[in-house]
């Protein structure tokens, strides 16, 4: 449990630890709005689609062995990152740490839901939800620290001297377990890949050349003609890395769902909030992070609770009322936001979506875990972490798109009105999760769909 939660709390803290850094990596490395969305979405999007590898990998050659991999891996990126000189290395870099955090991220919750009986399974994912709550509020607080004290590099190297310590001991102490896949999926990650860059490109590149442009269109096409070549290729080979059997279950289908909203509304403001706290507030970049706790740090508290009171009352009542309350207070910020207002209901706004984030966090996974034979759970939470991560992706990008224009890091007046503008849209998002998490069934309703009888997966 602790060298599981360890993991998931780097990857966590690194994905949100970076957000914080965005103005300081603007001045320091030159970079634009569209070079400060790929610093972010090269992580998030190398990390989603190589989930469903590392999840296949983990059941196939061993998810402790998958593990330790992945987290020296990462431990070797964050180095490379720490030591970039440009901006284009260091999105090198954030892509490869994405990849090696693909790695560790399914294991986590595997390797926890393994080690613990169904009646006390809530309890323990609501323990690392409130682990992962914890790497969302230090993230900007820690970055903020680092960038305002040393310089930008040290949110890398702080990971470096965690990974050197928890590879031997995952090593030693982590007991092996092995799933029910044979073989790699090298065509559907190909087609997975190139289809999500290709949607993503096109999202960051109308910012530049606008919506109309061949260039957008184009690749916004190519992109969704690579996604659905993916999804005819994963119903018809005889080893497919996401198991479409998966999606016959409407309860696995509503929290992935839920997933992609939420983090498409979680991620997407995440990245202009700290803009805004220190672009059109006027903060210090650890007065911004510690700002953000009534948002962030909610799930320390809140995220275990939920887990636990799911294992009486059911996932549904906690997501519906999550994604509400998130939705509401992104809404209400939207409504209130000037240039230099003061932080008093700002702080009230952002407790009400931090709550709302802490219902959803647990009780999300909960569902996934218990849609699915013990088998596919490895499978299972990979690709609801893809999912999760692709909402955030696209929320980065949508919202930056609707963020940018001419002046928005020249006058503050138009920073806050373009910033609001895109805020309204990340409520948005929240809002249309609701009806995913309406679908979610009953506490007494929720079942796993049966365990293929071949590892194949035809239709």
């Amino acid at each position: 449990m602790i060298l599981a939660s360890l993991g998931v709390f780097m990857t966590a803290l690194d994905t949100l630890v970076v957000a914080n850094s965005l103005p300081a990596l603007r001045a320091s490395l030159h970079a634009d709005l569209g070079d400060l969305e790929w610093t972010v979405n090269a992580y998030n999007l190398a990390f989603a689609v190589a989930l469903l590898t590392g999840a296949a990998l983990g059941d196939r050659y061993g998810r402790k062995r998958t593990y330790w991999i992945g987290l020296l891996g990462f431990t070797l990126a964050s180095a490379a990152a720490a030591l970039s000189p440009s901006v284009g290395v260091l999105i090198a870099a954030r892509g490869v740490q994405g990849v090696a955090a693909a790695a560790v991220m399914p294991m986590t919750l595997t390797l926890i839901s393994e080690a613990f009986p169904a009646d006390r399974r809530g309890a323990a994912i609501g323990l690392w939800g409130g682990i992962t709550g914890l790497a969302v509020a230090l993230g900007p607080v820690v970055g903020g620290a680092i960038v305002g004290g040393i310089s930008w590099h040290w949110i890398f190297w702080l990971n470096v001297p965690v990974g050197l310590a928890l590879v031997p001991l995952s090593m030693a102490r982590l007991t092996e377990s092995f799933g029910p896949r044979s073989q790699l999926d090298i065509v559907g990650l190909a087609l997975a890949a190139a289809g999500f860059f290709g949607i993503t490109w096109g999202l960051i590149r109308s910012s530049r050349v606008g919506w109309d442009s061949g260039q957008t269109i184009g690749a916004l096409g190519a992109g969704v003609v690579l996604v659905a070549a993916f999804v005819v290729w994963e119903r018809r080979t005889a080893t497919p890395m996401l198991s479409v059997r998966l999606f016959q279950s409407r309860a696995f289908n509503a929290a992935n769902g839920v997933s992609f909203f939420m983090y498409a509304s979680l991620f997407g403001v995440l990245f202009l909030m700290m803009q805004f706290l220190q672009t059109g507030l006027g903060y210090s970049p650890l007065a911004a992070g510690l700002r953000t706790l009534p948002w962030t740090g909610a799930p320390m508290v809140v995220a275990p609770i939920a887990g636990a009171l799911a294992d009486r009352f059911g996932n549904r009542p906690f997501l519906v009322a999550g994604l509400a309350l998130q939705a509401a207070g992104l809404g209400w910020i939207a409504a209130i936001a000037e240039p230099g207002m003061s932080y008093r209901w700002l702080a009230v706004a952002l407790g009400v979506a931090g709550v709302g984030i802490s219902l959803c966090f647990p009780t999300v996974a909960g569902v996934v875990v218990g849609s699915v034979p013990a088998s596919e759970m490895g499978v299972a939470s990979g690709t609801n972490s893809a999912v999760r991560e692709i909402g955030g992706v696209f929320g980065i990008a949508i919202l930056a798109s609707v963020f940018a224009g001419s002046g928005v890091y020249t006058s503050t007046r138009t920073f806050v009105d373009h910033f609001t503008a895109a805020l309204w849209i990340g409520a948005a998002f929240s809002a249309v999760g609701i009806i995913a998490a309406a679908a979610v069934p009953g506490r007494r309703d929720l079942t796993a769909i049966p365990t293929a009888s071949t590892g194949g997966s035809h239709e």
